[in-house]
């Protein structure tokens, strides 16, 4: 499997920002990539804690789906991208959208807000159903999450019992002490944990510190592209999940069950 993995920072122009992603995605075909992952909140950037959210949402067949869909046409590439889907009239959705064959294919809302570090992402925000999504690229099974959510193990545990061997995972991962060693870490921990490829598209700027990064069922860092706006593509070997979880069966040795679901632990 190809990945294709890229980071910038997003501006309020829905339209700018959808330049980007085409730009992107035209090199990504041009490598023959399987899979795009863009950051979270691609579509247009974070408001200021004074501003309206809700203007920023449009439907997944807005102007940035169909953006999205129409870059994926003519190709077997699939695109993972951050915006904002509407919610309750007064919060948005803090939503993955996922384009592959000239159409949105799924989408996943964000269910762990950033209500941390003196922030309270729930102001704004309505958190998703506790629904864990996984889609089929080129028949290599990817599970869906969202920046906060990585804090979670949980989630992980489930996409992997669901079936996940790469998890897409667009973030906007805020600057400040610390925040880069928690970055890098929870990647490389919930790798370890499952068994399974974490691919972190991280939003780069003023705000987020970028280090997008890849990392192996192994823990072993594949990819980083430090902070500056960009794109790399590295392959895998899918087969290496399942090596990984024959040597280190941590997934089968467990005696917990994720409450909700049905681990199979």
């Amino acid at each position: 499997m190809r990945i294709a993995l890229c980071q910038f920072g997003a501006v309020p122009a829905v339209s700018k920002n959808i330049k980007k992603i085409e730009a992107f995605a035209a090199e990504a075909k041009a490598q023959e990539a399987d899979l795009l992952v863009c950051p979270e909140a691609a579509m247009s950037r974070f408001p200021a804690e004074e501003q309206d959210q809700v203007p920023q949402a449009e439907p997944l067949d807005g102007s940035f789906g169909t953006a999205l869909a129409q870059a994926t046409v003519g190709s077997g590439l699939t695109i993972v991208a951050g915006g904002f889907t509407p919610g309750d009239g007064t919060r948005v959705k803090n939503t993955l959208f996922v384009a592959s064959d000239g159409k949105i294919s799924a989408h996943y809302d964000k269910i762990h807000l950033y209500d941390a570090f003196q922030a309270r992402e729930s102001d704004k925000v309505i958190a998703g159903d506790i629904a864990p999504t996984v889609i089929d690229v080129n028949g290599v099974a990817v599970g869906l999450a969202t920046c906060y959510d990585l804090r979670f193990p949980e989630i992980f545990r489930v996409l992997a019992d669901l079936g996940s061997k790469v998890i897409a995972l667009p973030a906007a991962w805020i600057r400040g002490s610390y925040k880069e060693e928690h970055w890098l870490t929870l990647l490389r921990a919930r790798a370890i944990e499952n068994g399974f490829f974490v691919v972190g598209s991280g939003e780069s700027g003023e705000r987020s510190i970028g280090r997008s990064a890849i990392f192996d069922p192994m823990g072993l860092q594949l990819t980083d592209l430090g902070t500056q706006p960009g794109l790399t593509v590295v392959d895998i070997d899918v087969e290496d999940v399942d090596r990984t979880r024959n040597i280190n069966p941590g997934l089968r040795n467990r005696r917990f069950a994720i409450a909700g679901h049905n681990s199979g632990a």
